[in-house]
């Protein structure tokens, strides 16, 4: 597997300097990446027994099929992975549920509870939400699910203490067990803002003044995963609720009078009964941490890349599993962007025949990892001040990500 995978990483170096790719700087680096997550997530399919003619098959679907193609590929691949994720944890939560496939969790065990949300949200929520039945699951905690799931999977993620050398580095993800290029480690868990509500984000405008848990995907979706932050130990109806006062914490890192004054300022909108919403989670879900990788330390490589994840709404029995809720619901809204603004531009982006997804993250592994912390390339822009710690991974793909 060794020399199929050297193909794959020659491939990547060739593949990326293709006349194929957009000459668009950020779209360039966005078929790069989708190019590059390609060959690694086809690569992880192949499974052990690939020969080096599957591998120069891969190679050559690569260089030949359009970027909108590999992308649905990538969707697929990453699908792939976390239905068998998904169904590890439902066999190790609801074991019932084996026996029959095709029922529902909800339909698997009779001792079902109702969420005590329900009962506090009264007229806020949807009625579905209100009477949501929270299915009754082994009473494990949250570590104990994480150990069942590396015996069921061959490794889980721990959070500890980071291993780079600056006093910021705080909390890191590290992979236990063991896994290869290409397999999905984790899932960036938390509250999905569209551009149509970037102005409810605590912390509007300046989101990320205090805030070291968010991430954006090049469509412009941000996700903000503090809300979430270590999960729970229960599965529950989680609605992405943060009480955290924003304006009182303190700020990361220095702060100038621009930040100051920005922080003061700072007046996101509040949820309107319309925007109330909540789903039934798996807190206990040992995935849920993609958002505690650090960025790597300057002479070392990241050996983790971010994925974006369409999740089909349709997969029901996957739902539970995937740490995300969408701020305002799941219609999406059709939004145009002039420059760094986003404008509505009509009625739902949702067309007849169409399903809704959640638009979410996953992160890659881009080469075998055994027993190591996670690192992710952060790619801050160049254009804005940058913390004393980060140190660029490649700084042309910085320059290309945020052109």
């Amino acid at each position: 597997m060794a020399s199929l995978f050297n193909k794959i990483q020659e491939a990547i170096r060739t593949i990326a300097k293709s006349p194929m790719f957009a000459r668009d700087p950020r779209h360039l680096q966005f078929e790069a990446d989708v190019n590059r997550l390609f060959l690694y997530t086809s690569y992880s399919r192949l499974g052990e027994n690939a020969e080096e003619k599957d591998a120069e098959e891969i190679i050559d679907l690569a260089s030949k099929a359009s970027v909108a193609d590999q992308q649905k590929q990538v969707q697929e691949n990453v699908h792939y992975q976390l239905r068998h994720m998904c169904q590890s944890m439902d066999n190790i939560l609801c074991p019932d549920t084996t026996n029959d496939p095709s029922k529902e969790p909800s339909e698997a065990h009779n001792h079902s509870r109702r969420s005590g949300l329900s009962f506090a949200v009264g007229g806020a929520a949807s009625t579905n939400k209100q009477s949501a039945v929270i299915p009754a699951t082994r009473p494990l905690t949250r570590a104990e699910l994480s150990k069942k799931f590396r015996d069921h999977f061959g490794y889980t993620l721990d959070i500890g203490p980071s291993g780079i050398p600056h006093k910021d580095a705080g909390q890191g993800l590290f992979l236990s067990g063991k896994a290869n290029v290409g397999a999905v480690l984790a899932i960036y868990p938390g509250v999905i803002y569209s551009p149509a509500y970037y102005r409810y984000i605590p912390g509007y405008p300046r989101i990320d003044v205090c805030n070291n848990y968010l991430i954006t995907r090049y469509d412009g979706t941000i996700i903000d995963a503090k809300p979430w932050y270590f999960g729970g130990e229960t599965r529950e109806l989680w609605d992405g609720s943060d009480l955290v006062d924003y304006n009182a914490m303190p700020p990361k890192g220095s702060e100038n009078n621009s930040d100051r004054v920005w922080r003061m300022l700072s007046k996101p909108l509040e949820k309107s009964v319309r925007e109330n919403f909540g789903e039934v989670l798996e807190r206990r879900n040992p995935l849920a941490f993609g958002h505690f990788a650090n960025h790597p330390p300057k002479g070392s490589s990241p050996n983790v890349m971010i994925c974006p994840y369409d999740f089909p709404l349709t997969e029901k029995n996957m739902r539970v599993y995937i740490p995300n809720v969408t701020f305002g619901g799941e219609e999406t809204i059709k939004m145009k962007r002039f420059g760094s603004f986003y404008f509505k531009s009509g009625g739902s982006d949702n067309q007849a025949g169409d399903s809704l997804v959640l638009k979410t993250l996953v992160l890659v592994s881009t080469r075998s990892i055994c027993d190591e912390e996670l690192f992710l390339n952060y790619r801050y822009s160049n254009s804005k001040r940058r913390p004393e710690w980060y140190s660029p991974v490649d700084e042309e793909e910085d320059k290309r990500r945020w052109s």
